[in-house]
């Protein structure tokens, strides 16, 4: 047992039982002992997990030949910032602002990362040094003034706390807590919040279900795009991010949810053990959050896989512009983890809102696969 699993049980016995989310949020955000929070950012190959950014700094590369393009399509603009929250040890933001230094975009560029953890900001600042003269770093979305440019996260939505939901003949929240010391899940009712995200999100699930089905509410997605939408005067919202359709989430066959934690690389499914030092996921619902940013002022713009998103952009052409005459020069086997269905290319979407935004344009992207329509 953790000492964080033991400060969650004292608090339970204390205060009562509290709901997944808030349990969640205590495994992931404690100031000290919280998973995101501690000293050891636990990325890459002797870490738990993998991000885009840690296969390749060609995905880097990308995002900022995206970002070059929305540059185009605001009219060049004398000031675009990028605001990147959940930043973790900086490799895309590096590998974003190397690709753009010898871009004409790069005398406008203004980055901005919003971190909660000064371990992680540590290191930032180190991998970053170069680059300080263009970099700002805030506490929270609320200390960033207005921006002009783009909003930029990658597998950042997953990470927030979710609700778990028991659906069987009625519609159940579960609750954390205390059994024979050990941490358990209880059952209660549920809010009419939650509720009434089911019938607009899984009506088929609204009902009750004739066999249990667990899943996850996530509530915070709706909250956070609507600070995104209210910094933004001008500009894109660019996320990325593993999840589903709401009509592919709450399919009747994904009756166990989409909650994993992660530790060493091995799947889990019991986010009761290694408390705060394992991870805790839920996909994003993907039609929530699209349906949340556009009732925040936000145009929707485009959404796709990240395979074909990346291949549509010119992934091609960034690897002859960085390598040239030597194609050997770059691991093919973790390009095609970015970009095949097999990897990241397929589970992770791309999905671009705009405000502000006037006339027409498309964006290279989503020219061979736009599925805005589907959410």
């Amino acid at each position: 047992m953790t000492l964080l699993s033991q400060k969650i049980i004292e608090g339970i016995k204390s205060e009562g039982p509290i709901n997944f989310q808030t349990f969640m949020e205590t495994a992931l955000y404690h100031p000290e002992l919280g998973y995101y929070m501690n000293e050891s950012l636990r990325i890459g190959r002797n870490g738990d997990f993998y991000t885009s950014s840690h296969m390749h700094p060609f995905f880097g590369a990308m995002i900022g030949r995206q970002l070059v393009e929305m540059w185009n399509v605001m009219g060049r603009p004398e000031e675009f910032n990028v605001v990147e929250m959940g930043a973790g040890i900086g490799y895309l933001a590096k590998d974003i602002i190397d690709y753009l230094k010898c871009k004409d975009i790069f005398r406008c560029l203004s980055y901005r990362i919003i971190e909660l953890n000064p371990k992680a900001k540590e290191k930032q600042l180190s991998l970053l040094s170069e680059h300080l003269n263009i970099i700002t770093w805030y506490n929270n979305l609320k200390e960033l003034p207005p921006i002009t440019g783009c909003f930029l996260s990658n597998e950042l939505l997953d990470s927030f706390p979710v609700r778990l939901v028991e659906i069987n003949s009625d519609i159940y929240e579960i609750f954390v807590s205390v059994e024979n010391q050990r941490l358990s899940e209880i059952k209660i009712p549920c809010s009419r919040e939650i509720r009434e995200y089911l019938e607009e999100f899984a009506p088929g699930l609204a009902g009750g279900s004739s066999e249990v089905y667990k899943t996850e509410v996530n509530l915070r997605i709706k909250d956070w795009i609507k600070g995104v939408a209210s910094k933004l005067i001008r500009g894109f919202v660019l996320t990325i991010d593993y999840g589903y359709p709401a009509w592919e989430y709450y399919r009747k066959d994904r009756n166990l949810g989409t909650l994993l934690c992660y530790l060493k690389h091995k799947l889990s499914g019991d986010p009761y053990v290694n408390v705060g030092i394992q991870d805790i996921t839920a996909h994003v619902n993907f039609t929530a959050f699209n349906k949340w940013s556009e009732k925040s002022g936000l145009t929707p713009v485009g959404f796709c896989p990240q395979g074909t998103y990346l291949i549509s952009l010119g992934i091609d052409d960034i690897i002859t512009e960085l390598c040239g005459d030597a194609p050997d020069a770059f691991d093919i086997s973790k390009i095609k983890n970015l970009i095949l269905p097999q990897g990241m290319g397929d589970t992770h979407k791309v999905i671009i809102h705009a405000k502000g935004i006037t006339g027409n344009y498309s964006m290279r992207g989503f020219m061979l696969r736009n599925q805005i329509g589907e959410l």
